[in-house]
């Protein structure tokens, strides 16, 4: 699929952590975030400035390993109102800053070397996800770029299936073995189609599959067990479980009680 550049990343950290702090300055910092059950907004907002802060610094020292998520300097969430949205706004503007300046040298990346525009994909679906978080909390409507959207389902779906870049449990109960998940945003052409499929070696992902091995598929292709459709920005916050696999924007055909699985198995 056509990947969005890296200015639109770039520019996507810098207006959500913008939207964020907007958020945090204006609420109340014990507020619940539903999204994130463990969190209120303080809590939301202190790991979307730290996880800046270590990614320019992971970035900046062109770093082959990875750094200590704590060891990043100026991780405190300030306690002064005022002084929050600076905090949350200057992440954002560090971590750009040491992508520029690294250019496409190889830094470290959940496993592997990468060039260090990795971060600039990374962080923009990070910060993303997590400003469509706060305003969830606080009750205002997400509107998230439909070819950002598109790309952060590709991301989110490589990351699960990477035992490399898996952040959160190796996955294996998200599938059973021999089992195939369709995956297509609709409105994005055959590029926004994904096939994932169970086997004894685990998770795998295909693009651009999905619609010839979808639930019901035809001309003797094997079906998939569940097929999953909608608009970009609706399954993507349906797949990383920001809203609920019975979203109404969303089609599910075939084995719903996998859909279940997938979600519970696949933890943001």
């Amino acid at each position: 699929m056509q990947q969005p550049g890296r200015d639109q990343f770039l520019a996507e950290i810098v207006a959500s952590a913008a939207r964020l702090a907007d958020i945090a300055r204006e609420n109340d910092p014990d507020l619940p975030v539903p999204t994130c059950p463990d969190w209120n907004l303080r809590q939301l907002a202190t790991h979307v400035g730290r996880v800046h802060r270590w990614a320019a610094e992971i970035v900046s020292t062109r770093a082959a390993e990875r750094i200590p998520f704590d060891s990043a300097p100026d991780g405190t969430y300030p306690a002064g109102q005022a002084e929050r949205a600076a905090w949350l706004n200057a992440g954002a503007d560090r971590v750009i800053a040491a992508i520029m300046a690294a250019g496409d040298e190889p830094v470290w990346a959940f496993g592997r070397l990468a060039p260090a525009s990795f971060w600039a994909r990374r962080q923009s679906h990070e910060t993303m996800v997590h400003r469509a978080d706060a305003e969830l909390a606080v009750g205002t409507d997400v509107v998230l770029d439909a070819g950002l959207a598109a790309d952060g389902i590709d991301e989110w779906l490589a990351s699960v299936t990477d035992p490399r870049y898996r952040q959160r449990g190796d996955g294996s109960g998200a599938l059973p073995v021999g089992a195939a998940l369709a995956v297509r945003a609709t409105g994005a052409g055959p590029a926004g189609e994904w096939l994932i499929s169970s086997t004894a070696a685990g998770l795998r992902v295909q693009r651009d599959a999905a619609r010839q091995l979808e639930a019901g598929g035809q001309h003797g292709a094997r079906s998939a067990d569940i097929s999953v459709s909608g608009p970009a920005d609706r399954l993507l916050l349906v797949l990383v479980r920001r809203r609920p696999s019975d979203d109404p924007a969303i089609t599910v055909t075939g084995d719903g009680a996998l859909l279940i699985r997938w979600l519970a198995g696949t933890p943001f």
